[in-house]
């Protein structure tokens, strides 16, 4: 088999994986790597948005807020949840989430998946566009440490409005890219069903992102996906966000901004 024929197969697989059923939801890791959560709601402005679930909540005794874009676990539950496709009051809810966090001076542990923000009329006429954006000029000047740790997919700027943080991660068989394979296949060439091929070609991997310096660390998965194992993986994560937050909360405030910048400055430079 040629060595793009590979690679093909091997992006391929990672998309099937972080598009599973059966992978852990936000809310499945962060019931067993933090203390004591209580979920906030709405966005004061228009409704709540189930499709991003968020509060506050103890790490090791450390006080963080945390964001996660959640999907469902049945059919149901993924109706009411949209599929995991956040609407704008869910973004303006993390931003509200994300300032209260600032004024308290709690880190920020933001869990992204999601293969894009809604993109419906009401989303539209709502401001998606506008809401998406002021979270990316607020999280690049948050004066507290924020880390981002895509779990399956990381859609778009639907992800991207949960990360832009300080650290960004990802788990070894999650996707992170602009659109999903199928999108850039048809838009392309013209032709959805070379999806495959443009997994490959998007380089959306953890370990295309890591190369690009796009992402800071990989957590490794069990064989066969992170469902294999959930109490493993969420172990690692919760060592990792202990082990990071002790170095970033005693960082000075405009150091830590400053950093965050020019990572971000940065990323243009490397995937040219």
């Amino acid at each position: 088999m040629a060595v793009g024929s590979n690679k093909e197969k091997e992006a391929w697989e990672k998309v099937n994986l972080a598009r599973a059923l059966e992978r852990p939801s936000a809310k499945q890791y962060i019931d067993r790597i933090f203390d004591n959560f209580m979920e906030f709601h709405g966005d004061r402005s228009f409704a709540d948005d189930p499709a991003i679930i968020g509060g506050i909540a103890s790490l090791e005794g450390r006080p963080v807020t945390v964001i996660g874009q959640q999907k469902g676990e049945n059919t149901k539950e993924n109706i009411f949840r949209n599929f995991g496709c956040p609407n704008p009051e869910g973004y303006r809810k993390s931003l509200r989430l994300m300032k209260q966090a600032e004024k308290f001076n709690r880190p920020v542990i933001c869990i992204v998946d999601t293969q894009g923000a809604y993109c419906g009329i009401g989303a539209e006429e709502r401001g998606e566009g506008e809401a998406i954006a002021r979270n990316l000029i607020t999280m690049m000047n948050l004066r507290v440490p924020i880390i981002s740790v895509v779990i399956g997919q990381g859609g778009s700027g639907g992800a991207l409005a949960l990360a832009v943080a300080d650290e960004v991660w990802m788990l070894e068989n999650s996707i992170y890219s602009i659109l999903s394979p199928e999108g850039f296949a048809s838009i392309l060439w013209k032709d959805a069903s070379r999806a495959k091929e443009a997994a490959a070609i998007m380089k959306m991997t953890a370990e295309d992102l890591l190369s690009l310096k796009v992402i800071d660390k990989i957590i490794k998965e069990p064989s066969g996906g992170a469902q294999k194992n959930v109490d493993a993986v969420a172990k690692s994560l919760k060592d990792r966000f202990v082990s990071t937050l002790n170095k970033l909360c005693i960082t000075d405030k405009d150091e830590l901004l400053s950093k965050r910048y020019e990572k971000f400055r940065k990323i243009g430079q490397y995937t040219e």
